[in-house]
């Protein structure tokens, strides 16, 4: 579709051009009813999948789409801007357009559009935002901008009947929070990760044990790889490793102190065998076990230490103690496990999305805007400052959590899967 105005044009893929003022035109303030009818698309491009989904007020995914730039990423040892930003460009048009083919509807049935916002890849936020502004601009929608780990946190009770308040744990390739949500734009921020992501931490490991040279894990993520490699160990407790921040009374979290510690040992491993290239130790699945569980075992501290925290300051109702992991770490089925244990010692539900959801995706973006429209939030005017890579998340409340200075001991955890 092209313009007849003198403007420059902004290219995407499938053929669909933007005018580069897109992002500029202002999208004023207007209200919209709720009702179970209400539908809403969502696109999501914060990071390195393309995610379109239509959503309605009934919790009932019309349709969806997402393009997954895994594979790639898989053959480059992790997520490049530049390349994220391409397949964004290339494929957000056709994400869209078939989502709303397998919904059966067009873009004038929808009564608004969410987009994520913050934070993210700038390169690949922009594209979703810029794209998403040309939609309502042309179809005349309101446009709801998005916080992506807000999304995330709130995407269970599209599955489950969950209430506020409740305390989640989002645990990603890019993030790791801890915090209460007490409502639909209300966060208390409780931890945060100090350096690098869990997911982020597994994928580097999972790329220095050289797990892409077994074949049966070679096209799959770095976090994925691990935990099938380490379904196959026989002595899970093999290698030790330390509990990042043992010491420090709050919720913070570290993980490159683990990924050193796995560096050493695997080249000690290397040393000792005589390994040279390509060449994987021949104790890659203990050493996988034992250094999953490490992960779990950190994790499961920190959430000890909110459950307690938040019981001390009455921050969750004694009637709805209730948990959400989300994110894509929280597809790892034994590092739920652990945490699953950590509630169930506290008498708390633990809950998290269906896996396809826990990772990136549209349907998460469509139902945080659907929760917004039912709460009767304004919509604020979207333009391209919006775009905020590097968003906090919530209320920060770290510092309570020092002050109350709880002493929390590392809980046990059994390796075995």
């Amino acid at each position: 579709m092209y313009f007849r105005r003198k403007l420059k044009i902004y290219r995407l893929g499938g053929g669909t051009t933007v005018p580069q003022d897109y992002p500029f035109i202002t999208l004023y303030r207007r209200n919209l009813s709720y009702s179970r009818k209400t539908t809403i698309l969502g696109i999501e491009t914060s990071c390195d999948d393309t995610g379109c989904a239509i959503v309605n007020g009934y919790g009932n995914i019309l349709g969806e789409c997402l393009y997954s730039q895994n594979a790639l990423h898989v053959r480059y040892g992790g997520v490049n801007p530049v390349h994220a930003w391409e397949l964004h460009r290339d494929n957000i048009d056709l994400a869209v357009k078939n989502a709303l083919k397998s919904a059966k509807i067009g873009v004038s049935e929808i009564d608004a559009l969410a987009v994520t916002v913050k934070p993210g890849l700038l390169l690949s936020l922009t594209i979703g935002v810029k794209y998403a502004k040309f939609l309502a601009k042309k179809y005349d929608k309101i446009l709801i901008p998005i916080h992506h780990m807000e999304a995330h946190a709130l995407v269970a009770r599209m599955y489950y009947d969950i209430p506020f308040p409740y305390l989640t744990l989002l645990i990603s390739g890019g993030h790791c929070f801890l915090a209460v949500v007490k409502d639909v734009d209300s966060f208390l921020l409780l931890g945060q990760t100090l350096d690098n992501a869990p997911g982020e931490v597994m994928d580097k490991a999972a790329r220095r044990m050289k797990l892409k040279n077994i074949f049966e894990y070679s096209a799959v993520s770095g976090g994925r790889a691990i935990e099938l490699a380490a379904k196959n160990a026989t002595n899970p407790a093999m290698f030790q490793f330390p509990i990042p921040l043992l010491k420090n009374r709050d919720c913070n979290f570290s993980f490159s102190g683990l990924k050193d510690s796995l560096v050493r040992k695997v080249l000690k491993k290397e040393s000792e065998h005589g390994l040279r290239g390509d060449e994987v130790i021949p104790e890659i699945y203990d050493l996988c076990a034992s250094f999953q569980a490490s992960i779990a075992r950190h994790l499961a501290h920190r959430l000890e230490r909110a459950i307690t925290f938040c019981e001390m300051k009455k921050l969750l109702h004694f009637d709805t103690k209730n948990i959400i992991i989300s994110g894509g770490v929280a597809c790892n089925d034994y590092i739920y496990s652990c945490l699953e244990r950590v509630g169930n010692k506290f008498g708390f539900n633990l809950y998290r999305p269906p896996h396809k959801v826990c990772t990136d995706n549209g349907v998460m973006v469509a139902w945080n805007g659907i929760e917004k429209v039912k709460k009767g939030d304004t919509i604020p005017l979207l333009s391209i400052s919006n775009i905020d890579p590097t968003a906090s998340f919530g209320l920060n409340i770290i510092d309570q959590v020092k002050e109350a200075n709880l002493p929390i001991r590392a809980p046990t955890i059994e390796n075995k899967m």
